[in-house]
């Protein structure tokens, strides 16, 4: 069996609760059109310093939420769902952030020296303003009526509720996947606002073999009957066979050949024989891909699956400004990419490709690649050796 690393000896933030704040004005976005109201879920770790200098901004993959660290005062269903989770928490796991093994006193995002801000993103359905929030003009939920959004809208957001809580400039944003997306297009959108950025197992573009996959993944919803065009709120019934296919199929994207192999082989489930069934699992790792299915869709949205997968496969730094290296010409920030060998859906030659064009450009930049057999999933699960790095990295002022 595959065992994550582990745990880290450092502290805990504690208990938190996630707060809410809304806008002040409309957030233009990429579509053309303005989103008003919009209410931004958001947690806090650490204290803000006098000068307000010391926000690091952690931005979330596509599954994620505002419930990054510490253990949430009111549990509901948890972000760390993911393989490994049983593993790694046991028990513990239900009220714990998502990214808890890296927030906190003495780790990588180390809260006796930064003030931790974590939201949940724009199209969200934890707490932030997304398909199933209502739209003002009707009285019900958006639904397909909300706005397609971006990854340059969900960071254009964040500048905008970062400007309501009177921060100006970040000592680093930082986050995987989808969140290592809004860490680029940050340091590229507002350069002179940040002054390092922690990108971890993302990519300036997604593959065409990434693109197919969330196509895939969409269409599970959307042919789901019980989808209803997207109008299903209200209706006592909603796609969740259709997202439960869509978690499984994104699910097994974050892995990699060899760790399903040393965790599941080819082991029965239930009996030491096949039983000769259609409607039942039969291997252990089709009973898990159904246990993940069946806990992805009591804490998540369809509608926003759709919308934020859309906004990931939209993210192409080189389409939106000519050429990667003409997008990243006028970063500032120090810039530190962490990528793992197992990743073949974020592979780390897409790392390659971005430290390659920065330091063409004259910019500082990092690169590291992990050897660790989890696939995508790594930076949820390798905390332990992303720690050190992260925080020489964070250490280093020039």
């Amino acid at each position: 069996m595959v065992e994550p690393a582990p745990a880290l000896a450092a502290g805990s933030v504690g208990p938190v609760e996630t707060q809410s704040l809304e806008l002040p004005a409309p957030v233009p976005l990429d579509c053309g059109r303005d989103l008003y109201p919009v209410t931004i879920a958001y947690e806090t770790y650490g204290e803000l310093s006098p000068a307000r200098d010391n926000v690091i901004l952690v931005c979330h993959a596509l599954s994620g939420d505002a419930h990054a660290a510490g253990t949430s005062k009111a549990p509901a269903e948890s972000a760390r769902d993911g393989f490994g989770a049983t593993d790694r928490d046991g028990a513990s796991g239900r009220g714990l952030g998502w990214w808890d093994g890296m927030i906190g006193p003495g780790k990588a995002f180390d809260t006796d020296r930064f003030f931790v801000v974590s939201t949940n993103l724009l199209g969200g359905c934890r707490g932030t303003t997304g398909p199933s929030s209502i739209d003002p003009a009707t009285g019900a939920p958006y639904g397909p009526d909300f706005p397609v959004i971006t990854v340059a809208d969900m960071v254009r957001t964040e500048r905008a509720f970062l400007d309501a809580l009177g921060i100006e400039r970040l000592a680093a944003v930082a986050g995987g996947s989808l969140g290592g997306m809004q860490a680029l297009e940050w340091a590229v959108r507002y350069p002179d606002q940040v002054d390092a950025v922690v990108a971890i197992a993302s990519t300036h573009a997604l593959h065409p073999q990434g693109l197919a996959w969330n196509a895939i993944a969409r269409e599970a919803i959307r042919r789901d009957p019980a989808w209803q065009g997207g109008r299903y709120y209200g209706t006592g019934r909603g796609p969740d066979a259709g997202l439960g296919i869509a978690r499984m199929v994104g699910h097994i994207t974050y892995l990699s050949a060899p760790a399903l192999d040393q965790k599941f082989a080819r082991r029965l489930q239930y009996a030491d024989d096949i039983q000769y069934t259609i409607d039942e699992p039969e291997f252990e790792v089709e009973n898990y891909l159904r246990h993940q299915a069946n806990s992805f869709v009591k804490r998540f949205d369809a509608n926003t699956y759709l919308y934020t997968s859309r906004a990931l496969t939209y993210f192409d730094l080189a389409r939106q400004h000519g050429s990667l290296e003409r997008a990243l010409a006028g970063v500032a920030a120090r810039t530190l990419l962490i990528a793992f060998s197992s990743d073949w859906l974020y592979p780390p030659r897409a790392s390659r490709e971005i430290e390659q064009a920065l330091r063409s450009l004259g910019k500082d930049v990092e690169l590291e690649v992990i050897d660790a057999p989890y696939g995508h999933d790594c930076f949820l699960l390798e905390e332990a050796r992303q720690t050190p790095i992260i925080r020489r990295f964070l250490e280093r002022t020039s």
